[in-house]
């Protein structure tokens, strides 16, 4: 890969952010595609496994940061996969509903191991300040640009107490 310093440094931090995902994302495929599985499979499967309920599809396009419409397609793949199944409105659950099957966990399972071997190899050589200072940094920067798109994330999905973090298992 080519080192570039541009002369406007914003420019340097745009290149080496783009490039660091990039590179991420295509360790991540490689390894996820031995196991029968994409990026995006496995953020869905892994927000069924974690996410409090009821998880619904519009919820689920939140947290994997893509349109709804190519979230209803995935979910529609994975349903045929046998991964995850929808449970239709009901009364007192004006929504659709998204539940992991036991092949979608086992499957979960080899996909969240493989991100948390990938995870703790890229951040292995940081210390833990390194680490709060890179994770600081991230936040800020996702939280100006959702900002710029209007996108609200202090919103609480259902079940949630306002102001609590969401709890992700390892």
């Amino acid at each position: 890969m080519y080192e570039m310093d541009f002369a406007e440094p914003t420019m340097t931090t745009w290149a080496l952010l783009r490039q660091s995902w990039i590179a991420v994302n295509k360790v991540a495929e490689a390894k996820l595609a031995k196991k029968g599985l994409t990026p995006e499979k496995a953020a869905v499967l892994w927000a069924c496994r974690d996410y409090p309920d009821p998880l619904t599809p519009a919820e689920i396009a939140r947290l994997v940061s893509r349109e709804a419409q190519t979230v209803a397609g995935l979910l529609n793949r994975m349903e045929k996969e046998g991964l995850v199944r929808r449970i239709p409105k009901r009364k007192g659950r004006p929504f659709t509903e998204i539940k992991m099957t036991a092949k979608g966990k086992e499957l979960c399972d080899v996909g969240v191991e493989i991100y948390k071997t990938l995870i703790q190899d890229l951040s292995s050589d940081l210390t833990d300040k390194k680490r709060e200072e890179f994770h600081k940094t991230l936040r800020d920067l996702r939280n100006k640009m959702l900002d710029k798109v209007h996108i609200e994330i202090e919103e609480q999905p259902l079940g949630v107490p306002m102001g609590k973090p969401i709890k992700i298992n390892w």
